[in-house]
């Protein structure tokens, strides 16, 4: 969730609820770009200029255009691009990636009136009545519901979800419009699977937008997490939670960025804790929270605990996907390469239709992590030279006309909470020592179990 302290009413902005209404907000996006385009290219042709269709396309207008509008309309609209803007590393072209990326961190909250007419359908009559208070401005935003902060009489303090009026009912439909307007852009690179993308977020959306269902995940968490004194997992209060409001404990902390200002210990000790749960949650739990959005982190400086948020996206990791995690780590770490391709391809970063000159590439990129875990005891994530030589071998790659095969919806999930874990670890630069925390969750059979 997109933390909001400043409480911008400025921003707020009425969701479109309807199919229709929807629709047309996505033709009049296309309008207004298809107009700039036409106005910038009779003035390039003025100018004795030939223009391109893409620079036309790219203008900072247009950029600035999409974002706006697929962040207003929230829901799929922009669910898709966040999990596209994580998802897909450097395959895209930059211009494309500067929309999704921007989608991020733009959720417009709707306005207050909009918001009581949803309450007053979901909760019974005379609900104002149970409160103290219930401020109508949200604390968070993001791109399927809103959080505030309300008191009940009885004393308990709490975090409301909102879910916005009209997404649950429009996520097929905003998905296909998406895909569509993506396609119509031209700036895909050919054999791109768009599908894959879509049809995720489409079944991540549908799951997402039943609060019912996020509910029980929050306890779920809860009760795994019971014993661990590093987080902090808020309560469900199941009295004033439906389908399309999910209301928790308020729980206070800082948003996880600003520890960045803290000292190193502290710092390492969040990284560790989260990479240590990530492992956790693949080896022991068997199901994840996959949104590793970095709002869905607070910290408590005084308790020093880890609050957890957001469970929407939490997801059962099939036995099978396990196994090939814990035998890819195993072939890794003992440079058994012939195993390594093998498990990749059954995994499905390679397929049979990669050149092997790409399959050489992907297979060295991942041993070249493993090789730079082991060689010191503690990774250190300010240092960005791993990570740009990964991030420069995956350019070429993409140069080279590869196009990673779909993933599985499991892999793909899995990959985004990892990528998100360590881009958090960078950004609060700290140090963890990854061999320890692999070898507490399968080293005593590492051996054993290698293929």
């Amino acid at each position: 969730m997109k933390n909001n302290p400043n409480n911008d009413e400025s921003r707020a902005v009425p969701l479109p609820a309807s199919r229709i209404a929807r629709m047309g907000k996505l033709g009049a996006m296309s309008a207004g770009i298809a107009t700039n385009m036409a106005l910038n290219g009779v003035k390039q042709m003025g100018q004795g200029i030939r223009p391109s269709f893409r620079d036309l396309l790219l203008t900072p207008s247009n950029v600035k255009r999409v974002s706006d509008q697929l962040a207003q309309m929230r829901g799929a609209a922009m669910k898709i691009g966040q999990l596209m803007s994580m998802d897909t590393g450097e395959v895209l072209p930059p211009e494309l990636s500067q929309i999704l990326v921007r989608l991020r961190d733009s959720a417009h909250p709707m306005p207050p009136a909009q918001l009581k007419k949803v309450l007053n359908v979901e909760w019974p009559a005379q609900w104002l009545q149970s409160f103290e208070n219930f401020n109508v401005h949200p604390i968070a935003a993001a791109s399927i519901g809103q959080v505030h902060r309300a008191q009940l009489k009885d004393g308990r303090d709490l975090a409301i979800k909102v879910q916005y009026p009209g997404v649950a009912n429009s996520i097929d439909s905003d998905v296909a419009n998406v895909g569509v307007l993506m396609r119509m852009s031209g700036l895909l690179p050919a054999g791109f699977k768009l599908e894959s993308y879509l049809e995720e977020g489409r079944k991540q959306l549908h799951e997402e937008t039943n609060y019912m269902r996020e509910a029980s995940q929050l306890s779920r968490f809860s009760a795994l997490l019971k014993d661990n004194k590093q987080f902090v997992v808020p309560d469900m209060h199941s009295d004033w939670t439906t389908p399309h409001i999910l209301a928790m404990t308020y729980v206070p902390g800082v948003p996880i960025e600003s520890v960045s200002d803290e000292t190193q210990t502290v710092r390492d000790q969040i990284a560790k804790a989260l990479i240590d749960l990530t492992l956790r949650e693949l080896f022991s739990f068997g199901v994840m929270q996959t949104d590793p959005n970095f709002a869905n982190y607070l910290y408590q400086p005084d308790t020093q605990r880890i609050v957890l948020l957001d469970f929407g996206a939490t997801h059962d990791i099939a036995p099978n996907i396990i196994t090939s995690y814990r035998q890819l780590i195993h072939a890794s770490l003992d440079g058994n390469i012939d195993a390594l391709e093998t498990i990749m391809q059954s995994i499905g970063f390679i397929d049979e239709n990669t050149k092997n000159s790409h399959r050489t590439q992907i297979i060295d990129m991942v041993q070249l992590i493993f090789d730079a875990l082991q060689s010191d005891q503690d990774l250190d994530f300010a240092n960005t030279g791993l990570a740009t030589l990964i991030q420069d071998q995956a350019m070429d790659l993409a140069k080279d006309g590869f196009v990673p095969p779909p993933l599985p919806i499991d892999v793909l999930l899995l990959q985004r909470k990892l990528s998100g874990i360590f881009l958090l670890a960078t950004k609060l630069s700290a140090r963890v020592d990854i061999m320890a925390l692999l070898d507490k969750h399968l080293g005593e059979n590492r051996k054993a179990t290698a293929c």
